[in-house]
């Protein structure tokens, strides 16, 4: 697939709505017209419920990773989450990545860039592994370092954390992100 076709299958503009707790995923279902929503928030109880209202809303759930309670970071829970139906996931660890991709989802890299030595450790992580899309965090990153990780790594860039206006999701997408998640209902 095309890195246009995995933005696609995320989103249909330059932004992937992020709820942070239930009402704001009511919201997200009801009123974007985005075909997923990353989930940051919820636990193994209540997934059930928030992917059967996806469904109802033909959208697709990613899950945050770190931020899903209850579920085992390992082989077991991964495979447990696939066959739940969830469509893809977000991650910071690149052993999880593997085991999402053996299973069948999409995986987005999540890294954290501080500092010129996290553009370097990112790119090692991701050697031997490679997800489906990287997503930077700050998504206020300079236009020169989102080249360079495309550059190196060839992977659709996303971005994630600060988006707090559109003028903020412009510039983000000016620099070359592809799209940007963002927690904020105004900006889905």
């Amino acid at each position: 697939m095309t890195q246009h076709g995995i933005v696609k299958l995320l989103c249909n503009g330059n932004v992937i709505p992020a709820p942070r707790n239930y009402e704001d995923f009511k919201y997200a279902l009801e009123h974007s017209a985005c075909p997923s929503v990353i989930l940051l928030f919820g636990d193994i109880n209540i997934l059930p419920e928030l992917l059967a209202q996806a469904r109802e809303h033909k959208k697709r759930v990613l899950v945050h990773l770190d931020l899903l309670g209850g579920v085992g970071k390992d082989k077991a829970g991964i495979v447990f989450l696939a066959r739940m139906g969830v469509a893809a996931v977000i991650t910071t660890k690149p052993q999880l990545g593997k085991l999402a991709r053996d299973a069948g989802m999409l995986v987005i890299h999540r890294l954290f860039l501080m500092d010129s030595e996290a553009i370097k450790t990112g790119a090692n992580l991701l050697k031997g592994y490679k997800p489906d899309a990287l997503e930077l965090l700050p998504a206020s990153i300079p236009a020169s370092v989102i080249t360079e990780l495309a550059n190196m790594t060839g992977l659709p860039i996303l971005g994630g954390g600060l988006m707090h206006t559109q003028e903020d999701i412009a510039v983000a997408v000016r620099n070359g992100l592809m799209a940007v998640s963002a927690s904020k209902r105004e900006l889905w």
